[in-house]
């Protein structure tokens, strides 16, 4: 929580203005939105911690603008978001700006463009941590077990404006709803192709490739190079409830193909 502690205390040089830093000023309050106006607090050595309150403010903002993009928000979604606050174990201060943030996003002059420009600056274009930024947001929008074609035009706005390619968006979208799937499922054997789903590939691909796919995503949600690259100390459940899943689909594969021989 340092990042969390030196935005309240005022040490933190977030943003230096933009549409982050707005967002996030005016959400904690006079004192930090008077630094904002001055210029900008300046802090040397602040570039993790300025990235973690780039991630936490992009991430609730983004959610509630994606949230209302079919016209209306479900309880299903609001339920989204105060369960990746729960599982962040946010304290009481910060769930009310997550929970303001969130609101904030549902606006009708919301910036979002402004925003993933420089949320992904803010990154210094780190692909995993982007990625994870999107799952986040996919698995939120996948709250209610669809994802409506109003929220699917915004998810891949999103991806787009973050350097994803179709096809790649695709493929989280695949993977999230795989893994969704599977943490749902309460002592059952989780279905071969929901295995295949969450590692990415098809049935047909080979040992090594399945081997690969499983090494690269297990890299890409290692919790502890997130939180070094960025992500909030607070979102690492998330980070390490997804490599469960990932360790649990490719051990699935690889037993089913073993007993298949």
């Amino acid at each position: 929580m340092a990042w969390w502690g030196k935005v309240i205390g005022g040490t933190l040089g977030f943003m230096m203005g933009g549409p982050l830093g707005a967002l996030l000023g005016s959400t904690i309050g006079h004192q930090f939105d008077s630094g904002l106006k001055s210029g900008g607090f300046r802090s040397i050595g602040a570039k993790l911690e300025q990235t973690q309150a780039a991630f936490f403010t992009a991430t609730f903002s983004v959610m509630g603008h994606i949230a209302k993009a079919d016209g209306r928000v479900s309880a299903h979604e609001i339920q989204a978001a105060q369960s990746l606050m729960d599982q962040m174990r946010l304290s009481d201060d910060q769930k009310k700006v997550a929970i303001e943030l969130f609101e904030k996003g549902k606006a009708p002059d919301f910036p979002l463009d402004s925003v993933l420009a420089q949320f992904k600056t803010e990154c210094h274009r780190q692909t995993t941590l982007m990625r994870m930024f999107l799952e986040i947001q996919i698995q939120a929008a996948m709250a209610d077990g669809r994802i409506d074609p109003a929220e699917s035009r915004v998810l891949r706005h999103v991806g787009t404006s973050l350097g994803f390619e179709s096809g790649e968006i695709e493929q989280l979208i695949h993977f999230v709803s795989g893994a969704s799937t599977a943490g749902g499922r309460a002592q059952k054997a989780q279905p071969i192709s929901e295995a295949y789903k969450i590692l990415g590939v098809s049935e047909s691909a080979s040992d090594d490739e399945i081997k690969k796919a499983y090494r690269r995503l297990t890299n890409q949600h290692h919790p502890d190079k997130l939180v070094a690259k960025g992500m909030p100390e607070e979102m690492i459940k998330l980070a390490n409830e997804k490599t469960q899943e990932i360790r649990k689909a490719w051990e699935r594969v690889r037993d089913h193909r073993a007993s298949q021989q």
